[in-house]
C-alpha cells in the first residue's frame, strides 16, 4: 500500500455547543489580541460569545471585508490590518473564503516568505501564529484542510497548499449554519459532496481516505435536501456539516479532480459561485469518467441508493440520474444555459480548464481541450 500523510487540526470539536467550547478553549490558551475574520451577517449571533471573550481581557479586532472569493489584493489589505493590530492569534468564522484568508493571515503574520514564494503546493514553510477556524457553511471543509484558494490579478484561481495551513483547531457547530439561505445551503452542500466523490474516484485514491469519502457522499446525499427544505432542521444540518468535514479531510491527502478544474473558469468568466459551478458540472464529469472506469462510480451509485443493474456501467449511470435529481431537488440549475452561460464561450472555458493541471492530473480519465469542450457542451 502506498504511503499517505494525514494532517488534521490538533483539536476538532463537532456538534451543538461547539462555539461555547471555543470560547472556553481560547481563554485557556492565554491569547490576548485576537484578529477575527467574519461576516456582517454573523454580528448578532457572535455578539454574546465575543462579549464573553472581552470580559476575560481579550482585545478583538473584527474584519468583515471578505464578502466573495478573495483576491490576493484583498488578502494583502487584511494582512496589513492584522499586522497593525499586532495580533497574537487569528480566528476565522464564516464560509470557506473567510477561513482561507484567516489561515493565510496566521501563516504570513510573521513569515519571511513573500506571497509569490508560497503559491502552489508545499512552498509555504512556516506558521508561527495560532489559528482556529469555525465554519458557518457546510461546503469547503477549509476548517480541516491544508488548502487556501485565492484569485490572482488575471482572475484565475491559485491554490496555496501546505501542512502549515491546517488550522490548530476547528469547531463545527451546526447551529451557525441555520440562517443560511437555501441557495447557499444547496451550492455549498454539493461542493462538499464533490470533494468526497472526487477523492474516492481519484487516480490517487487511498483506502484510508475512501472511508471519509464514501461516508461523506452518503451523508450529504441523504440529508442535503432536508437541510435545504428546512434550514432549522438541526439533524440535517449536523449530518451535512459532518459530511462537509469529511470532505475537507479528503482534500489534503488526495484532493479533487476534473469537476473542480472545469468549474474554475465559470467563476472567472461568469462569477458563478464555486459551489454552484461544481453542481453544474458534477453529473457531466461523472458521465465522462464512467467510460474510463465504471467500478468506482458503481460504488458511488450504491451509496446514493441506486439499484444494481446488469453491468457496472449501467449502475453507475443510475447514480448520475440520482445526482441530477438531488441537484434539482435542492433548487439549483442543472445546465450551464440555465445559469446564464453563453454557448459561444465554451472554447474559452475549455482553454482555462486545461490549465488547472494540479487537479486534472488526479482525474481517472485524461482531459484535453476537446474533451473539456465536450463536457461543457453536455452540461449546456
Amino acid at each position: 500500500m502506498k504511503e499517505i500523510i494525514i494532517l488534521n487540526p490538533n483539536r476538532v470539536v463537532f456538534g451543538e455547543g461547539s462555539m461555547q467550547r471555543f470560547v472556553g478553549d481560547f481563554v485557556e490558551k492565554g491569547f490576548k489580541r485576537m484578529f477575527l475574520l467574519s461576516i456582517v451577517e454573523l454580528r448578532n449571533v457572535l455578539a454574546p460569545f465575543l462579549e464573553e471573550l472581552k470580559s476575560q481581557g481579550i482585545e478583538i479586532f473584527t474584519d468583515e471585508s471578505i464578502v466573495g472569493e478573495p483576491t490576493f489584493d484583498d488578502f494583502s489589505q487584511v494582512l496589513l490590518k492584522a499586522q497593525n493590530f499586532e495580533a497574537d492569534s487569528v480566528v476565522g468564522i464564516g464560509g470557506g473564503s473567510v477561513l482561507d484568508v484567516a489561515k493565510l493571515i496566521a501563516a504570513q503574520l510573521k513569515n519571511t516568505q513573500t506571497l509569490d514564494e508560497i503559491k502552489g503546493i508545499g512552498n509555504l514553510k512556516e506558521r508561527q501564529i495560532y489559528v482556529a477556524c469555525i465554519p458557518t457553511t457546510s461546503g469547503t471543509g477549509s476548517e480541516v484542510s491544508p488548502n487556501a484558494i485565492f484569485v490572482n490579478e488575471l482572475g484565475e484561481k491559485v491554490g496555496i497548499i501546505s501542512p502549515y495551513l491546517v488550522p490548530d483547531a476547528a469547531y463545527i457547530d451546526p447551529i451557525l449554519s441555520v440562517s443560511l439561505p437555501k441557495s447557499v445551503t444547496a451550492a455549498t452542500g454539493i461542493d462538499a459532496l464533490t470533494h468526497c466523490l472526487e477523492a474516492y474516484t481519484n487516480k490517487f485514491a487511498h483506502p484510508f481516505v475512501d472511508l471519509y469519502a464514501l461516508e461523506g457522499v452518503r451523508l450529504i446525499a441523504k440529508y442535503l435536501k432536508r437541510a435545504c427544505d428546512d434550514g432549522a432542521d438541526i439533524e440535517a444540518r449536523s449530518q451535512v456539516a459532518l459530511g462537509s468535514m469529511y470532505g475537507g479531510m479528503c482534500l489534503g491527502p488526495v484532493n479533487t479532480a476534473a469537476v473542480h478544474a472545469l468549474s474554475y473558469p465559470l467563476g472567472v468568466e461568469y462569477h458563478i459561485p464555486h459551489g454552484l459551478s461544481n453542481a453544474l458540472l458534477l453529473p457531466y464529469v461523472m458521465e465522462y469518467n464512467i467510460e474510463a472506469d465504471a467500478t468506482k462510480y458503481e460504488r458511488i451509485a450504491a451509496v446514493l441508493g441506486a439499484e444494481k443493474k446488469a453491468t457496472s456501467r449501467e449502475t453507475a449511470l443510475e447514480g448520475v440520474k440520482i445526482m441530477k435529481q438531488l441537484i434539482v431537488d435542492c433548487g439549483l440549475p442543472i445546465t450551464l444555459k440555465q445559469a446564464g452561460v453563453k454557448q459561444e464561450s465554451i472554447p474559452l472555458l475549455a482553454e482555462g480548464a486545461v490549465k488547472v493541471q494540479r487537479l486534472l492530473k488526479n482525474n481517472i480519465r485524461e482531459i484535453a481541450v476537446d474533451d473539456a469542450v465536450a463536457i461543457y457542451k453536455a452540461a449546456f
